[in-house]
């Protein structure tokens, strides 16, 4: 019986002594709290921890560092361009009691940085003018070929910048979060977009200037086609003058020979050559259905009637 008992007295001692040890790994802290009110300092370095069984509670915080992804939200710029601004930051917890006692998790803490982080983020972003936003510095645009003809726009003098413009609210919203242990190290603006209705008139009028510059392009297209056609005319009929001035050349030439050889001809036999050419025209003149009427002194019917032996 007392063998019994000093087992399950054995037992009830290793059961509180087990629940009094716990763990602490590197990526972790803990708050020990009794009662519900922290006590002593917080658990920073890892090893294996003790606490007073049943009456202390240990609870763990995540000591890397964390992601804060805030939801995008409609900021009008001190120019009245409403836009749609998406922000992210880096944070921890720099210390453990006061973030327990102040947010006591990460979910609230989560929501506190919603807050606090949006509304540093609004406030910087209405004080200036969307072109501090979109842009860091003054460096020069680089223009495309097809847009270095077109009339642009004055770009206004950068003053502070995207980079300066987070930094600020980095600086605004760290000074806040000190007070609940927090650590912010970054803070970044994500995405910005405006709002459909601006979107609608800048995407329209992207596409105006975009046809603009296309209609440019198919006019000067248009004109070298244009120039080129004209040439290419001018040169055809540059040849075609120098062929046909050619041809009359080489056409005069043989009817000067034929011309040559007719008369050659004419003088060897001209009753001959009489004959022959009265053949030549009768040829283009008779073809088979032709009917002829010859009178009985016509040379023609002389010519033939010679030719027959009669």
């Amino acid at each position: 019986m007392k063998r019994i008992l000093w087992g399950i007295i054995a037992i009830f001692i290793l059961i509180v002594v087990s629940s009094g040890l716990f763990i602490v790994s590197e990526t972790e802290q803990v708050v020990i709290t009794q009662f519900g009110k922290p006590v002593g300092e917080p658990i920073v370095n890892a090893g294996i921890k003790f606490k007073v069984p049943l009456i202390q509670r240990a609870i763990f915080f995540e000591k890397r560092w964390l992601e804060w992804d805030g939801y995008p939200n409609q900021i009008p710029t001190r120019d009245k361009k409403y836009i749609m601004v998406d922000t992210y930051a880096r944070w921890r917890i720099a210390d453990p009691l006061r973030f327990y006692e102040t947010v006591q998790n990460e979910v609230s803490a989560q929501s506190r940085l919603d807050d606090i982080l949006d509304g540093e983020a609004r406030n910087a972003i209405a004080n200036v003018d969307i072109i501090e936003i979109v842009r860091n510095t003054n460096r020069e645009l680089e223009l495309t070929v097809d847009l270095e003809d077109f009339e642009q726009g004055e770009i206004p003098d950068i003053a502070v910048g995207r980079s300066v413009i987070q930094s600020r609210i980095l600086e605004k919203a760290s000074a806040i979060v000190q007070d609940y242990g927090i650590e912010l190290v970054d803070l970044r603006i994500k995405r910005l977009l405006y709002i459909d209705e601006v979107l609608r008139k800048v995407y329209d009028r992207m596409i105006s200037e975009r046809q603009r510059i296309a209609e440019k392009l198919r006019s000067e297209g248009r004109g070298s086609s244009a120039e080129i056609n004209g040439e290419m005319e001018k040169e055809l009929q540059l040849i075609s003058s120098e062929a046909y001035r050619v041809a009359q050349e080489k056409i005069g030439a043989a009817d000067a020979e034929a011309t040559a050889i007719y008369a050659e001809a004419y003088n060897r036999d001209p009753e001959f050559y009489q004959f022959s050419r009265s053949l030549e025209a009768y040829q283009l003149m008779i073809d088979s259905l032709t009917t002829l009427v010859l009178q009985t002194d016509s040379e023609f019917l002389q010519y033939l009637e010679s030719a027959s032996g009669k």
